[in-house]
């Protein structure tokens, strides 16, 4: 069965979230290994970091839309650890005015 094609909705969803958050959101919250996994593209595999990531993929619609959907996949995820650090955070100020 083929997938359907990315509407506007898509598009939308990640409206103001710049392709440079994606991966450092990604990569920062899932790792480079795992994006590799998912998506097998030669910037996740090798030295990857998030400049050379960006070149390749602001040429390469297709892979960029392989990103957005594994982005849009972990987001939970991400914002799930989010809360955590900042939950940590606010726990480690409150010490600090004991």
């Amino acid at each position: 069965m083929e997938r359907p094609p990315i509407t506007s909705t898509h598009q939308t969803q990640f409206h103001g979230i710049t392709l440079e958050v994606m991966l450092t959101e990604l990569s920062t919250y899932i790792g480079w290994d795992v994006m590799a996994s998912k998506v097998p593209l030669r910037c996740f595999i090798y030295d990857a970091s998030v400049k050379s990531c960006l070149a390749f993929l602001r040429k390469t619609p297709w892979a960029r839309q392989k990103v957005e959907v594994m982005y849009g996949f972990n987001l939970h995820k991400i914002n799930k650890a989010k809360e955590q650090e900042k939950k940590a955070e606010m726990a480690a100020i409150a010490k600090l005015f004991k």
